[in-house]
């Protein structure tokens, strides 16, 4: 049997117990090998004095063609035991002078203590996670509009992008302003613009699990979502007529199993909301924040021509980090193609898009991009800061500040032309839509009243 190492040997700094173990598996080999050819020699001679003269010179030629018997096996057995001595001897010398070199070297006492293992620590994966500033500061959703509109979406089976996504702006869009004390005015039953500001929600239709995995989005995905729910654009009418609703974003996940990607679906609930509007003689303006429909421009017709007031797709972030941060099936390209032939079958009907801040780009790639949206007739664009939903994915860049993006809602709208740019850390693609709407309908009232007077 192997000798254990000397007990010496464990206190080595971790390259010699590297070697020293080494060394000890080369002796077991001797060892094995050893005891193989001993029992091989054993049976060589008891086979000798049983068999024929003949079966000897088998075993000659097996053995290596020596003399009769035993042939050179002896002296091989003889070799590997003078082998083996030789590497034991070797073994403990080099462990021996090994541990003597390491404790005159480490400590000057006499009595060999054993060393501390100095372990290095993966940093955590915490600090690859900028800490986000101040200003990215949500107020708690807690109005009373907000708590009515939760309860309608879980009564009807509904599902909501601003829950879906984990957007921090739920309390905001969906209370429309209310300062929380939820007093109510009788004069003001009919206006909830001045009760409440102007309530917004994003009702996420065709589901809640999109066929894409885009690398910032927080919606979850599979290949084969569930079926679609044929009620649901009476559904989706009935809730918005409960809410009393000045706006209301439809949006809704990819649905690239379905043969029309769900454009028809689409367009029955735009209409549907559109058909209470007109019954009702009081409707919400709807806003429908579309798929790219994979580029099929007859899709995206059936629902640019459905009757909706504005039409939105997300670029979501300039060209060159576009592979990175979107599915592989969206493209940069792709979603310019959406908005121009929007513009091009409806001219009536407002474009917009919306762009994430804090990916790694540069501000001439987002002036570039500005200026291709423009070339294309897009009406409004958004800015906001992106924010990772988990450490999934994609880490944030950067934290762009309220003056920067202060910056860029100049640039959109005073050297770009833009119509309206809605531009902050907290803004989405349909944070506070209903009054970034609003505001920009005021302001095109008073453009064209300063031009009147003008003549």
């Amino acid at each position: 049997m192997a000798s254990r190492l000397p007990s010496s040997s464990r206190v080595l700094p971790p390259l010699i117990r590297h070697a020293l173990r080494g060394r000890q598996h080369e002796r077991q080999r001797l060892l094995r090998q050893l005891s193989s050819t001993a029992v091989k020699v054993t049976t060589t001679h008891a086979a000798a004095g049983a068999t024929s003269a003949s079966d000897h010179h088998h075993d000659d030629d097996y053995d290596g063609g020596g003399g009769g018997g035993g042939g050179k096996s002896p002296s091989r057995l003889e070799g590997l035991r003078s082998r083996l001595d030789r590497e034991g001897s070797s073994l403990r010398e080099f462990a021996e002078a090994a541990a003597s070199s390491s404790s005159s070297s480490s400590s000057s006492s006499s009595s060999l203590e054993p060393a501390a293992v100095v372990r290095r620590k993966a940093p955590p994966k915490s600090e690859r996670i900028l800490p986000k500033p101040r200003w990215l500061k949500a107020a708690p959703a807690t109005s009373p509009k907000y708590r009515e509109l939760r309860a309608t979406v879980r009564s009807l089976g509904l599902a909501t992008v601003c829950e879906e996504a984990r957007c921090p702006n739920i309390g905001d869009c969906w209370g429309g302003g209310d300062d929380g004390g939820g007093k109510k005015s009788d004069d003001d039953d009919d206006d909830l613009h001045h009760r409440h500001g102007t309530a917004t929600a994003t009702i996420m239709i065709m589901g809640d699990t999109c066929t894409r995995g885009c690398s910032f989005c927080a919606v979850k995905t599979s290949r084969k979502p569930p079926p679609l729910d044929p009620d649901e654009p009476r559904k989706v009418a009935e809730a918005v007529s409960s809410w009393g609703l000045d706006y209301v974003v439809l949006t809704s996940v990819d649905r690239d199993d379905l043969d029309d990607q769900g454009s028809e679906h689409f367009r029955d609930v735009v209409r549907e909301l559109k058909r209470l509007a007109t019954s009702s003689g009081k409707g919400p303006i709807v806003e429908a924040l579309t798929p790219d429909f994979r580029g099929d421009l007859d899709l995206v017709t059936r629902v640019a021509t459905s009757g909706l007031d504005v039409y939105a797709h997300n670029v979501e972030t300039v060209e060159r980090l576009t592979p990175r941060v979107r599915d592989r099936r969206a493209g940069y390209d792709q979603s310019m193609s959406v908005l121009a032939h929007v513009k091009a079958v409806n001219p009536n009907v407002l474009t917009k898009t919306s762009i994430m801040l804090g990916l790694g780009e540069t501000d001439g790639e987002v002036r570039i991009t500005l200026d291709e949206l423009r070339r294309n007739d897009v009406d409004v664009v958004t800015f906001g800061q992106y924010l990772q939903p988990s450490r999934r994915h994609l880490p944030v860049k950067e934290y762009v500040t309220p003056e920067k993006f202060d910056e860029w809602r100049v640039v959109a709208e005073e050297e770009m032309g833009f119509k309206y740019c809605a531009s902050g850390p907290l803004v989405r693609s349909s944070y506070k839509a209903g009054e970034f709407f609003l505001k920009n309908m005021v302001r095109e009232k008073e453009r064209e009243g300063l031009a009147t007077e003008a003549v």
